[in-house]
């Protein structure tokens, strides 16, 4: 339990770290070159969600507000009541979850906004900080931690009795 709640607290440190950083450095309208040709650093006040969805809506920030705390209070409930049930892979997913949640969380409470910074230059696409790395990363694990999971689960139940094998080759 200790682990995990270090972790999270390292996570939320990082995120709020560079968030304070790219206002320093960035604020209020200011670019710098990060990747060549790939990304830039741009100073981003978002009040909406991903892709600025609901921005600009009074009722979104209490929306996200609520929705974020109701899903981080139950991420929460699975790493210190069913952390048995998970392996290291689902662990982590929850883990790097839980802590972008609770950074961009951090922003929309005090702030009313989240501060973005991370612009791709090769593609339109919208500005990230590292809480929503740290979300996106930890859904493509448990992703990938559920798909394994079924796989598994299918591989190991027995087969039925008397139903036929796949590709059998009795033409039906």
């Amino acid at each position: 339990m200790l682990f995990t709640i270090i972790s999270i607290a390292a996570m939320v440190g990082l995120d709020q770290l560079t968030k304070y950083w790219a206002t320093l450095a960035l604020a209020p309208d200011k670019t710098a070159p990060f990747l060549p040709g790939i990304m830039e650093l741009r100073y981003v006040l978002n009040d909406g969600a991903a892709f600025s969805v609901f921005s600009g809506k009074v009722w979104g920030q209490w929306f996200l507000i609520a929705v974020t705390s109701a899903a981080l209070l139950a991420v929460l409930y699975v790493l210190f009541f069913k952390r048995a049930r998970l392996d290291k892979l689902g662990y982590a997913a929850l883990l790097l979850i839980e802590a972008g949640g609770i950074g961009n969380l951090i922003d929309r409470v005090l702030n009313g906004y989240v501060v973005d910074f991370f612009a791709t230059t090769f593609v339109d696409f919208a500005v990230f900080n590292v809480a929503d790395c740290f979300v996106s990363v930890g859904v493509v694990l448990l992703a990938a931690y559920y798909i394994r999971s079924e796989l598994a689960a299918k591989k190991a139940r027995p087969k039925a009795q008397g139903a036929p094998d796949e590709g059998s080759g009795d033409g039906r």
